[in-house]
């Protein structure tokens, strides 16, 4: 493609890597746009944060498709991954050490598959302190880093599928489709809590957003060799 193409707009499927933000990625991409094809500037933003720790399928528009992102971001989303049983984390995932953990002998197959039953559809979920929503003008995670205890409000998120693809405890493998604004994180939460026991997430990938699917994104190395290849 032509530096006319990313500036009339283009929604590029990326398969962001581990440990890097979502703003990373896409600030990796605006560099070797503007670098390969000598821009001052290009609109370039993506629709949907991913975290640190979770990989996949990450929306980047560019251009005039840079007013999409809303639309883009109101899209069902898929995800894959894995939750620890017997043991929650500050963050409810991987970013901080383990603070409790529970007993889980009382936890079977039989009942890890009717506990998934009480959260599809319309839930309640409360996100984790370790997010970037503002609370008075401050991110959540900034209040959870200074030790501060923040009031955090639920809301409404949707479940539309909810699907156990390995029982090896302490570990459950999972597929969830859900709304915008469903955290993962939180689900792996209240998942521990519904099983009287605990659980934090150890592995999310996200696989699709609306039609839009992992298996045709590229990293973002291969990302700037198309690129670079295109400029030459």
């Amino acid at each position: 493609m032509t530096a006319e193409d990313f500036q009339n707009g283009q929604v590029l499927l990326i398969d962001k890597p581990l440990h890097w933000t979502s703003f990373q990625a896409v600030n990796k991409m605006k560099w070797v746009l503007k670098s390969k094809f000598n821009l001052k500037k290009i609109k370039i933003g993506h629709a949907g944060t991913l975290d640190p720790l979770a990989t996949g399928l990450l929306l980047v528009c560019t251009g005039k498709f840079t007013k999409r992102i809303t639309e883009l971001q109101g899209q069902a989303k898929e995800y894959k991954g894995t939750f620890y049983v017997g043991a929650t984390t500050p963050s409810y995932d991987l970013e901080t050490e383990i603070d409790q953990t529970f007993p889980t002998s009382h936890i079977d197959d039989e009942l890890i598959h009717k506990t998934i039953e009480q959260f599809l559809d319309e839930i309640d979920q409360k996100p984790p302190i370790f997010s970037a929503i503002k609370k008075e003008g401050v991110r959540l995670y900034e209040h959870a880093r200074a030790g501060e205890t923040v009031e955090i409000a639920s809301r409404k998120t949707t479940i539309h599928e909810f699907e156990i693809t390995r029982i090896a405890l302490p570990e459950v493998d999972f597929r969830v489709v859900c709304s915008k604004g469903t955290y993962i994180r939180s689900l792996a939460f209240d998942f521990g809590k519904a099983l009287n026991s605990g659980a934090h997430l150890i592995v999310l990938r996200r696989t699709k957003i609306g039609e839009f699917d992992v298996k045709d994104a590229m990293d973002v190395t291969l990302f700037e060799d198309s690129v670079a290849r295109t400029a030459t």
